[in-house]
């Protein structure tokens, strides 16, 4: 029987380190299956799902917290799906950085029922001015019926509030 566990790893950045991960893994007999890893402010960060005998979760999961300096936590991957049917949509955000941007987008994105699937965001400075520019891009999955005209029109709202342009598009397979 195999196991599905997200893995999330925490640790001080350094040569070598998902490296060390992936032949801990497969030592274990595990499938490295998908993952999302960066640096974050000197740290190391990832997210990480495995599919593994059963009888070697454990093992795995010990040898994991075994490498120096990583924090682990591990979850059953075997949970709830997803629902299908809605529609994946990209999410672009750029403007001047200011506190509240993503909590305001992603409460307009809540209201509508509409599951943040990926979320990456990075201040950098603005070409011209220098000034702090936060960029976001996301995937989301639009639960079916979501009007995407209504949605677009009420981030474009708060969109003029927060001084950022948004960019709402419908992603095609």
């Amino acid at each position: 029987m195999k196991s599905h566990l997200v893995t999330t790893i925490v640790g001080p950045d350094r040569t070598g380190l998902v490296e060390s991960v992936a032949r801990v893994v497969a030592a274990h007999g595990g499938n490295w299956l998908e993952s999302r890893m960066c640096r974050l402010g000197g740290e190391f960060a990832g997210i990480l799902r495995i599919e593994i005998p059963a009888a070697q979760s454990a093992a795995l999961l010990a040898a994991l917290k075994g490498i120096a300096g990583l924090t682990v936590t591990v979850q059953s991957g075997q949970g709830a799906v997803a629902p299908a049917g809605g529609r994946l949509t990209g999410l672009e955000i750029v403007g001047s950085d200011r506190p509240g941007i993503v909590r305001d987008i992603t409460s307009a994105l809540a209201r509508a029922g509409v599951n943040v699937e990926e979320f990456s965001s990075e201040i950098s400075s603005a070409p011209m001015s220098g000034e702090p520019l936060f960029k976001a891009i996301a995937r989301l999955q639009l639960p079916p019926g979501c009007n995407l005209a209504a949605l677009k029109a009420e981030l474009e709202k708060i969109a003029a509030d927060l001084l950022v342009d948004v960019s709402l598009e419908e992603v095609t397979t």
